[in-house]
């Protein structure tokens, strides 16, 4: 029945997708399985990793236990979680540490004063600086990686591996981020022998022994670069923004790379989108730390809506925030404006603010910081950027999407698949077993639902995106300690 599909398996931080992904495109089953992190304090932010790899090894099982083998496996997970674990036995020495743990602060500062090592508490360099350091562990039998080198432990693969979309972003790789760089990881006191060797997104990592069928594991991509090819963002100037809990914009820059793996002057960050055969396609990234949980804090905190799919309806009662506006920064600022200190900032209110005002300013304000990550992008890559392709759940809410071309001043494409991470993930296993012939072709099979140009003339956005910067200059420093941090 599923000889020709792909086997998608999508860790994020909070679930595991398990998917069936057929040669069109179509997810055709899947499993999705909850898998919270962990805070076991304010601030720390833990996984489970060896419950993680037996809920995928479980789910993967059931599904080729149902739908029948497929024809390869293609892995896609969040990017900077931490494991260390043992060889001999394939169990993690201690909880992994998650992408928005922050524990290892100090180190940061520490490792940036001292030697300018240019990281942050998201990056995986001092999660295993502080893992190594913290747990005891037999050198001869550890290994320490981010979660797809883990997947393939759990999967059974002979040598696991990462690949160079997970491994740029760790810190502890030199510019070409194909090889980890001995002068970065003696800093953080980090063998790199106990790291897994660096191979290609694209290409035959092993057989997924521990998986009926032992298929073989075509592709691994972290889950920004997989959207991107799922929504066929594969070329120059293609950019797409995923509306989560936060927001990820990220644009394809070309074949070469940068001179330096550290946070631009804009604010944005140099990833490896894609690599194959050697060869890596370039990219930037630009992030906002509140997105889709601001639209949360109306429901969960607020009470002012029922569901989060009401925002769109009750903002809609109005044509205009009427002079509200909202920032979001409740954890502070990203992309252009690194300011953790800053938080979010409700301008405007008078006596006759409505509920559809506060609620429609909030849906504005995240289309802003949309358009502040779109500039942020282009002013540090110097590409033009036609258009925005967008997935994630936001992208269901019509206001918001209209709100986010009229800031931006460009069409705004909607995906087909509101998670265009796991298709993402199928089509780069596609070109793997040689479906496509280049990853540029699937720039011709990405799925658009809507497309929603600007409703506005050019100078209206620059009146409206120079109020916007008032309010932000406005939000910022508030509180001055954490503002001073700088990663």
């Amino acid at each position: 029945m599923v000889a020709e599909h792909i086997l998608v398996i999508d860790v994020g931080t909070s679930s595991v997708r398990v998917a069936m992904v057929s040669p069109t495109g179509d997810i055709t089953a899947s499993i999705q399985t909850p898998t919270p992190p962990i805070t076991p304090m304010p601030g720390l932010v833990e996984c489970d990793a060896d419950a993680l790899g037996a809920t995928v090894v479980d789910t993967a099982t059931t599904l080729i236990d149902t739908h029948g083998a497929p024809a390869a496996v293609a892995i896609t997970a969040q990017r900077a979680t931490t494991v260390m674990w043992n060889t001999r036995t394939g169990r993690a020495l201690a909880p992994a540490l998650g992408w928005q743990d922050l524990r290892t602060i100090g180190e940061c500062l520490s490792a940036n004063a001292e030697h300018d090592a240019g990281v942050a508490p998201n990056q995986t360099a001092t999660k295993a600086q502080w893992l190594l350091a913290t747990v005891d562990h037999d050198p001869a039998h550890t290994r320490i990686g981010t979660i797809d080198a883990w997947l393939g432990a759990c999967l059974g693969v002979e040598i696991p591996s990462t690949d160079p979309t997970h491994a740029a972003i760790t810190g502890l790789t030199d510019v070409s981020a194909t090889r980890w760089d001995p002068q970065r990881c003696h800093i953080f006191g980090i063998d790199p022998a106990l790291l897994p060797p660096i191979v290609d997104t694209i290409g035959h990592r092993g057989a997924a022994t521990a998986l009926p069928g032992q298929p073989p594991i075509v592709a691994s991509v972290g889950d920004q670069q997989a959207s991107m090819a799922g929504q066929g963002c594969v070329s120059p100037g293609r950019v797409k923004i995923t509306f989560g809990t936060g927001g990820m914009a990220n644009v394809v820059t070309g074949e070469h790379g940068p001179e330096h793996m550290r946070r631009s002057a804009g604010g944005t960050f140099p990833i490896v989108t894609t690599s194959m055969a050697g060869s890596s396609m370039w990219g930037a990234e630009a992030v906002m730390l509140s997105a889709g949980s601001c639209v949360d804090w109306l429901r969960d905190d607020l009470g002012v809506i029922d569901t989060a799919a009401d925002s769109d309806a009750i903002a809609a009662q109005c044509s205009s925030s009427d002079g509200v506006i909202f920032v979001p920064a409740l954890m502070g600022l990203g992309t252009p404006r690194w300011d953790f200190g800053a938080r979010g900032t409700l301008l405007g209110l008078t006596r006759g603010s409505e509920r559809c005002h506060v609620v429609r300013a909030v849906l504005e304000g995240v289309a802003h910081r949309g358009a502040d990550l779109v500039d942020a992008l282009t002013a540090d890559t110097g590409v033009a950027i036609n258009e925005v392709r967008v997935d994630g759940g936001m992208s269901q809410n019509r206001t918001f999407i209209t709100a986010l071309a009229r800031a931006t001043g460009r069409p705004v494409l909607v995906s087909a698949h509101v998670e265009a991470t796991a298709l993402g993930a199928a089509r780069l296993g596609q070109v793997a077993l040689g479906e496509f012939d280049a990853v540029a072709e699937l720039a011709d099979v990405a799925s658009v639902a809507a497309r929603v140009e600007p409703d506005c003339d050019a100078a209206t956005t620059a009146g409206e995106r120079e109020r916007w910067r008032v309010a932000v200059d406005r939000s910022g420093e508030w509180i001055p300690e954490l503002s001073a941090l700088d990663f």
